[in-house]
Parts: structure tokens; sequence; C-alpha cells
């Protein structure tokens, strides 16, 4: 049958496959459905560790759900879970995570207040304690993968300074807040930089009949989203035949090494924001499965446990 492999071979081929076929994945569940949602469960489809439990939505018969995967109002009903990619808007993060952590599900987010991280790290904590489980906030593109970056630049310079500047592109965090301001039918946040990690905040609206434009753009310019920012509300048609998911970001960090000035670390990148999201997301989870039960943001994780597959592989690659 195998003519070219002796039996020894033929007994370690077998082993081997038995072992890859025992692996134990990881069973997530991926709680809201809008743009992370969808490119979440892409980016679970590609990870060879994952498997799909289903989706939790507020509406599960939702018409425009076209999946294949269990959608659920409750993630109870999909049984064992072992992680939760929290896809939902920031502002509902601490309440939807709190209720599952509380069940001794694993949670990643992507929680995008940079002033209130600590503070949710801080609730979060002793809930995950108690549930023997582990959850990672924060754990988007930024604050997320850029987070680590600045860490690694500080490290590598610890004296000097560190500006990050987004865009331009949509911020999907800004879009979704200009959203829920009443009178918004449908709403893009367009981040501009203008340099030394200050913006200007673009915003096109688009309003339910009977509302002004003066109304809304006072009630958003008093969001603490767009409170610190040069805010600009501009008033269309349609924010559908604008939307571009693209984004970026460009940091620089000019420092001290030891005694030594002038050194200059630059660190830049254009994406699809949801899907860049998403996929951190999901390399997180998989680290969620590899922490001691607690709240942590991702500088505190090392950087291979969120990778697939054996940590010294990693290290004779990468190191």
């Amino acid at each position: 049958m195998f003519p070219f492999i002796n039996k020894y071979d033929f007994l370690i081929r077998l082993i081997n496959d038995d072992r890859e076929n025992s692996v134990k994945k990881i069973r997530a569940a991926v709680v809201g459905y809008g743009n992370i949602g969808q490119y979440a469960i892409e980016a679970l489809e590609a990870a060879a560790d994952f498997e799909i439990a289903g989706i939790v939505r507020r509406n599960p018969s939702a018409a425009d759900t076209d999946s294949v995967y269990p959608v659920v109002a409750d993630i109870r009903e999909l049984g064992k879970v072992d992680v939760a990619l929290l896809c939902s808007p920031t502002r509902a993060i601490r309440a939807v995570a709190s209720e599952i952590l509380a069940l001794g599900i694993n949670t990643v987010d992507s929680f995008d207040v940079h002033s209130e991280i600590v503070a949710l790290k801080e609730h979060l904590d002793p809930i995950a304690r108690a549930g023997e489980c582990t959850a990672i906030i924060s754990a988007g593109w930024d604050p997320g993968s850029d987070s680590i970056i600045r860490t690694l630049m500080q490290a590598m310079a610890p004296k000097g300074l560190t500006y990050t500047n987004f865009g331009p592109g949509m911020s999907m965090g800004h879009s979704v807040a200009a959203k829920a301001i009443p009178g918004v039918k449908d709403a893009l946040s367009m981040t501009i930089p203008l340099g030394t990690g200050v913006h200007r905040r673009m915003v096109y609206v688009e309003l339910e009949p009977g509302h002004d434009i003066d109304t809304v753009t006072a009630a958003l310019k008093a969001d603490s989203y767009f409170a610190s920012d040069e805010t600009h509300v501009r008033q269309v048609d349609s924010v559908d035949a604008l939307k571009d998911v693209g984004h970026g970001v460009s940091m620089t960090h000019k420092g001290v090494s030891g005694k030594t000035h002038n050194q200059l670390f630059e660190y830049s990148m254009r994406i699809n924001n949801p899907a860049l999201t998403s996929q951190f997301m999901v390399s997180a989870a998989r680290a969620t499965c590899r922490q001691q039960p607690g709240a942590y943001s991702v500088i505190e994780i090392p950087p291979v446990n969120f990778l697939a597959g054996d940590i010294n592989s990693w290290i004779s690659k990468l190191v």
C-alpha cells in the first residue's frame, strides 16, 4: 500500500496523524455581528486551531445574518465555549464582558477609549478571577497591536517622545458613537492626522427625517469621543456612498538609549480597519488560553502567546 515507506516510518506517520487530529481546538463564539464580527468569522475560519461555536446577537432572526453557524441570543445556548470575541460597541463592553466572564468564559474585546482602559481592567479583573477565566482588553490595532509597538519603542529609548498619527481613515469607534446621536440615521467619522499626535475629526451624518443638523452637531461635539478634538460635522444625503474602511497609522519615537541621544524609530501601516481589528482579536483569543485567570492589557502578554503552535518553533524562527 505504501511501497516507499517502511513499517517504522508508517507507524510514526500514524502516530503523528493521531496527535494532529487529537489536538483540542479552541471553541470560540462571536458576540455581535457588525463589521468586526463578520471579519472575525473570516479570521477564525482561517485559523486551524479554532472552531466556531456560533454567533451571539440581540436579534438572532435578523435577515441580514447569512451564517452557516448557530445564531443565538444567549451565549449559554451554544454549549461549551472557551472564549468569546466581543465585537460589540465600546460602550457596551463593560457590561457584556462582565456577564460572560461570570459564566467562566474567556473574553477578548477591542475597547478603544484609551483613557478608560485601566478602569475597565480593574473592573473586569476580579470578575475574571472569580470565574477562573481570562479577559484580554483593548485588543484591536490601536489600542492593541500598536500598543505593543509603542512599548518596544519605549524599551529601546526610555527617554523621549512618541507621536501616534492615525489616518486618514474611518474610525469605527467614532462612527458608532456618532451614529448613536439622536437624529442620526448613519454616520462616518474620518480621522485626519495633523501631526505630532493631533487629529481632526471629519464627521459625515445622514439625518433621520425631522431632525436638524445644528442640534445634531451640538450633541455630537459634546460627546466624549469628540470633545477633545477639532471636529467638523457635515450633513450628506448618503453616508454609504462615502464609506471606505481603510485606515492607517504612523508612529515616531525620538529618544535616548542610555546616554546616547537622537535615537529615531518609525513604524507605519495602511490597513483594512475591521479586518486587522478582528485578526488581532483572534490572536488575543488564543492568548487567553495561555494566561492565568484575570484581566490583562495586550502589553502584559508575551507576544509569542498570540501565535499558534509550538513556542520553541517560533523562537527558532523569530529570535
